[in-house]
């Protein structure tokens, strides 16, 4: 079995935003050479996220108005018992939890195998600071 593990660095200059990974992926898939197996692709900090879907910026538009009317941007200790703590991104936490922490995809014939419109991105929720992303190559 092969494997190869690397990792990725995003800093986002916003609070919230979205970028597409899946080049990053299918490069760090086509270096392993693996032809047959899976990828891990997990975000490495818990106010961040990776999931799958389309590329689509109304989409993208429509993932950060319903996220921030499901957990507001708050950071008085008043809303969110998390801030009371010092810190200020309790928000972060719970949309991460929405948008979930990682995803497998598996490797065929070399590519990553995915439905139509399917794409990985990074989703960030607490920015302005370097995070990390982890990619595991698993397969034969």
């Amino acid at each position: 079995m092969k494997s190869r593990t690397e990792y990725l660095t995003l800093q986002l200059p916003e609070r919230m935003g979205f970028v597409n990974i899946t080049e990053r992926v299918a490069r760090i898939v086509t270096e392993s050479g693996v032809q047959e197996g899976l990828v891990l692709v997990n975000a490495m900090h818990i106010t961040a996220s990776v999931f799958i879907n389309d590329d689509e910026s109304g989409l993208h538009a429509d993932y950060r108005r319903w996220l921030e009317e499901l957990a507001p941007f708050d950071p008085s200790p008043s809303r969110y018992a998390h801030n009371r703590t010092g810190e200020d991104n309790a928000d972060a936490h719970l949309k991460r939890q929405v948008m979930g922490r990682e995803v497998v995809v598996a490797i065929t014939k070399g590519n990553l195998d995915f439905g139509p419109w399917e794409q990985i991105f990074y989703g960030e929720f607490d920015g302005q600071r370097a995070k990390r992303v982890l990619v595991k190559v698993l397969g034969e």
